[in-house]
């Protein structure tokens, strides 16, 4: 799976919301959380996600808003609702 090209797809065609605060509010409605290394709400994250897969991504918040074309970190992305995307794959 082109990690980078199903995420992308997920955010175009999916709903799906930025941020360690959303994540956490959202946290009942989610599929999946991709969180990045350097997080720094992870542990919190992890131990609240319940039955919620988390996906670690490898590389810190930076990256991961430069593989979306945005132009600032992203730390958490809470998956609601994957939509043309495969990305719930990562959960398994």
């Amino acid at each position: 799976m082109d990690f980078a090209k199903e995420l992308n797809r997920a955010v175009s065609t999916g709903k799906v919301y930025f941020g360690a605060k959303e994540a956490l509010q959202r946290g009942e409605d989610a599929h999946l959380f991709i969180v990045s290394q350097d997080c720094p709400k992870k542990k919190e994250l992890m131990e609240q996600s319940g039955d919620v897969p988390v996906f670690v991504y490898g590389g810190n918040g930076c990256s991961l808003g430069t593989l979306l074309k945005k132009p600032y970190a992203i730390s958490v992305i809470t998956v609601i609702d994957a939509g043309a995307s495969n990305i719930l794959d990562l959960g398994k």
